[in-house]
């Protein structure tokens, strides 16, 4: 996980991500850094589009539920509220297998 943490943080300086990178990045954290996994990722990522991924992570949380306030219980939702619950559920899907491609 570290190794994808090091990756966006260059993507957000708007440094080149590539093995040489990530690795100065890893070691600089004192995080002992496997070659392996580093190049998988570098070869992973030269073919995503990383804004888009990002554009697309803020819709699979918004179907993360949040625990309700005081312990309170939630009631069943309406017949509406599942249809869209399952449309949710759909959509998380299709990121997900968007973001797929990071780890092969």
């Amino acid at each position: 996980m570290e190794n994808i943490y090091a990756a966006m943080l260059l993507h957000k300086a708007g440094k080149e991500i590539t093995e040489e990178s990530v690795t100065n990045v890893l070691k600089a954290a004192g995080i002992t850094v496997e070659a392996v996994q580093v190049k998988a990722l570098v070869a992973s990522l030269s073919e995503v589009n990383i804004d888009e991924a990002i554009k697309a992570a803020p819709t699979m949380m918004a179907a993360v539920p949040a625990a309700p306030a005081g312990g309170e219980a939630k009631v069943a939702a309406p017949a509406d509220d599942k249809k869209k619950a399952e449309d949710s559920k759909a959509s998380e899907e299709a990121a997900l297998e968007g973001l797929g491609a990071l780890f092969g």
